[in-house]
């Protein structure tokens, strides 16, 4: 597959996801006010919760912390995606980019502030902490990345005509 594709089907994976996580975040703070409300009884309910941190409200103090590690990756996967050769690596790519954007965008344009905002969650299910579309973005990339690496998958390894290339398939 060319390069041109596997970078169009990333940055459209992570414009894809960017784009559903700000669509039900708006819906969320619309609609979501007071008390949980069930959807399937108590396994799954929608909340509106405005996260200062990370996972499980943990070090909710550092928020510029976590915008500044967000646009770090941003600008690590921008640089990097043009190299990836691995299908499975650009959708990882695509799938981390639009969680970090996401959430990102929530840090830069909500309340309280610049930089400062607060991620919204919404998603709860029992003993697991509130969460977005882009937190399971990254959470499902970081499970296909341990996959593709224990097959020995390398994001960026070339692959030669008439082998197998990075994705196990024949080029």
């Amino acid at each position: 597959m060319r390069q041109s594709t596997k970078l169009a089907r990333l940055y459209s994976l992570a414009l894809l996801i960017w784009a559903i996580d700000f669509l039900t975040k708006n819906w969320a703070v619309e609609n979501l006010t007071g008390a949980s409300k069930k959807v399937i009884g108590t396994f799954l309910q929608v909340t509106l919760h405005k996260n200062p941190g990370a996972a499980f409200s943990f070090a909710t103090g550092f928020t510029i912390v976590f915008t500044s590690i967000s646009i770090g990756v941003l600008l690590f996967i921008l640089r990097y995606s043009p190299r990836i050769t691995s299908m499975g690596w650009a959708v990882v790519a695509g799938l981390v980019l639009g969680g970090v954007l996401g959430n990102l965008s929530d840090r830069i344009f909500r309340a309280p502030g610049f930089l400062y905002g607060h991620v919204i969650d919404w998603i709860e299910l029992p003993n697991w902490p509130i969460f977005n579309v882009a937190d399971s973005s990254i959470v499902i990339a970081s499970v296909i990345a341990f996959v593709l690496t224990v097959r020995n998958i390398h994001p960026t390894k070339p692959s030669n005509s008439g082998t197998k290339n990075s994705d196990g398939a024949i080029s």
